[in-house]
């Protein structure tokens, strides 16, 4: 099975870029750790940089016989428990033998010293990235077909058990959504570059009103369209893709993340709100529910809580990369437009927040 790895795609950012000065790795040491850590590895090495992954920079490495992916941590200093490479590559080594699809792993460095920071590497894989919700080209049965796919994958995901994949210490399996409200209220602060008083009122409201966590299970914290590859000929899933954020948790949080895209603008990304999903094959947002307590049996209640929660999440995330785009340290030349976002998503979260019972 080919397998890869690609993050963060929109319309700018497939392909990938001359590495620049600052991001360029050390050959010789890269291509001494392959030799002693990858099996039926035959150099030499020529690499370039994806032009996503803001968080995490990404690389092909390209030899003579096989093309791989590297993802490193940045070089500099980083935040507590941030650009977790290690926690990536294990999710994927632990989820590959079940046949979940991930991809293939060749191996973790977590010796700084060799490229600068910890590094994995990973299969490239021999798909199709997609990015635009709406799927423009492609006939409303493969629309269906191909969200059928994602949602019908999150839920294997969802119902893999940790303990016999040996992901059973990946995290705590209850009290998901206030261990991230925690994290990410951290972590907002440790890079706030001015006061919202919405953001205080979130981090104020949020750990006070959880819902109940009914179910724990790997959670994959950023399960979207353009973290997937496709398969060329089938509309099934090849690959899940950027790891970073998963851990154990609350299903039902991981699966109201993919829900936001019903209720995101349709600008060219993942967003279809406004589109006439009827005529384009796209399943509604009941019709994905359904699919979903289908094949889990996992209730989901009403979601407008669990939109804030997502919401206010991405915006500590995107705070973070703004914190890195003024520090001159953000890896991708797309950070400052994601740093841009910051004060809309937490508009958007205090207002799923109001409809979820925010006074």
């Amino acid at each position: 099975m080919a397998t890869g790895s690609e993050i963060d795609f929109d319309k700018e950012m497939v392909g990938t870029i001359e590495v620049p000065e600052r991001d360029r790795l050390d050959l010789d040491a890269l291509t001494a750790w392959f030799e002693a850590n990858v099996s039926d590895f035959e150099g030499p090495i020529s690499y370039s940089k994806f032009k996503g992954g803001q968080s995490n920079p990404t690389y092909r490495i390209d030899t003579p016989g096989r093309s791989y992916v590297l993802r490193r941590q940045p070089f500099g200093k980083l935040l507590p428990s941030a650009h977790a490479v290690d926690r990536e590559y294990k999710a994927m080594h632990a989820l590959g033998p079940t046949g979940f699809p991930v991809p293939k792993t060749y191996g973790l460095c977590e010796d700084p010293e060799v490229l600068g920071s910890k590094f994995f590497v990973m299969g490239l894989a021999d798909g199709r990235s997609l990015w635009n919700g709406s799927l423009p080209g492609v006939d409303p049965s493969a629309r269906r077909e191909i969200y059928n796919a994602m949602i019908d994958t999150m839920a294997d995901l969802h119902l893999q058990k940790p303990e016999e994949i040996g992901l059973g210490d990946y995290g705590k399996p209850t009290d998901y959504c206030a261990r991230q409200i925690a994290r990410w209220s951290k972590q907002y602060k440790l890079s706030e570059t001015e006061h919202m008083a919405k953001m205080e009122r979130l981090i104020e409201w949020l750990p006070q009103t959880i819902p109940p966590q009914h179910e724990s299970s790997v959670v994959h914290g950023d399960y979207r369209l353009d973290n997937m590859i496709f398969e060329k000929d089938a509309n099934r899933v090849l690959a899940v893709l950027d790891w970073e954020l998963s851990t154990l948790g609350d299903p039902i949080a991981d699966f109201s993340y993919l829900m936001l895209n019903w209720h995101n603008p349709a600008d060219g990304r993942a967003g279809l709100l406004g589109l006439d999903l009827g005529e384009l094959g796209i399943p509604t947002q009941e019709e994905a529910v359904d699919r979903y307590v289908a094949r889990t049996g996992y209730p989901v209640p009403p979601m407008d809580w669990y939109f804030a929660y997502n919401l206010f999440r991405l915006a500590g995330i995107m705070q973070g990369i703004k914190k890195r785009v003024i520090d001159g340290t953000a890896s991708s030349a797309h950070a400052k437009a994601m740093s841009e976002r910051v004060g809309p998503l937490v508009d958007r979260a205090y207002e799923f927040a109001q409809a979820a019972g925010m006074d």
